[in-house]
């Protein structure tokens, strides 16, 4: 097997190059580098009922004891949480926290477009065009994705933002817009890793992935997709909005339980102008750590 790669991304905040920890990183690697791993990833990780087996661990009282050293390990600031570490009685109850609204404050500015989700984000400005997708001369497949060939001809030259939840990160996703929120429909799928060490082998697990997908109706943009990607271990995708109902930029829309996971989102040509340190680290495909609330770019003038 080649020496690991080291996973980089640029930090907003920082202003500088990190390297990620990755929760599980020598198991990942081993069924995704190694012939041996991938072949248990094809007959066994990939399947729902593993992930679901790992969920029940994650349901369990037992696993509360992986809170506290989870916490130290990855030095997560508790100051944030709505509750107390020590309240938790599961790790998953841990896993999809609440965090203090002052800690996630909303872009205020009335043609912000806000970051769904704390995580690593990837902007595509043109999803008709070959871009960086986690390794070279791979291609976004809309119409695999949606599983919609007139709805992937209507974003076909559009934009997408790929918003990428490591396990270490807040797991709730907001709304990065109001608008009135549609019907989510749900494609049943397989259940392979969103981490880059995965996607680097193939970006199609994204599109083979179980995903959520909610239509989303802005009054100045018109319409944007919104989509939950479950991955290995994530037990499902809960969703906390009401289809049918207006919704504010920054509102609730769900939760994933244990798992990194991933949303996106894919706004029509010409809907959507990216903040200038996404689109700039996109173009060499480096993602952009941000969190939830701040501005991802603006809806154009």
């Amino acid at each position: 097997m080649k020496p690991a790669q080291e996973l980089l991304y640029f930090d907003r905040y920082e202003s500088c190059l990190r390297r990620e920890g990755i929760y599980g990183e020598k198991p990942l690697r081993w069924a995704y580098e190694t012939l041996v791993g991938r072949i248990c990833l094809e007959g066994i990780i990939k399947r729902r009922w593993f992930s679901r087996l790992y969920g029940r661990w994650a349901d369990s009282s037992y696993s509360s004891r992986e809170i506290e050293p989870f916490i130290r390990r990855f030095n997560l600031d508790t100051g944030e949480f709505q509750s107390a570490p020590r309240s938790f009685r599961t790790f998953n109850e841990f896993f999809f926290r609440k965090l203090k609204p002052e800690s996630r404050p909303i872009d205020p500015a009335g043609d912000s477009v806000i970051f769904p989700a704390d995580g690593r984000h990837l902007f595509i400005p043109d999803l008709s065009k070959d871009h960086h997708l986690y390794a070279k001369g791979q291609r976004f497949n809309l119409a695999q994705l949606l599983g919609d060939t007139t709805l992937a001809t209507r974003y076909s030259s559009g934009s997408a933002i790929l918003s990428r939840l490591c396990p270490t990160d807040y797991h709730r996703f907001h709304f990065p817009l109001g608008g009135d929120c549609g019907e989510p429909r749900l494609i049943n799928g397989s259940l392979y890793s969103v981490n880059p060490i995965a996607l680097s082998r193939s970006i199609s697990y994204i599109f083979e992935n179980k995903r959520q997908i909610t239509p989303v109706a802005h009054p100045e943009l018109g319409e944007y997709l919104f989509l939950e990607i479950g991955a290995t271990n994530v037990g499902s995708i809960v969703s906390t909005a009401r289809s049918g109902t207006s919704v504010r930029k920054g509102e609730e829309k769900g939760y994933f339980r244990f798992g990194g996971s991933m949303v996106i989102t894919l706004f029509q040509p010409g809907a959507f102008k990216a903040a200038p340190d996404l689109e700039e680290h996109s173009s060499g495909g480096i993602e952009l750590y941000a969190r939830m609330g701040d501005r991802m770019g603006t809806i154009p003038g």
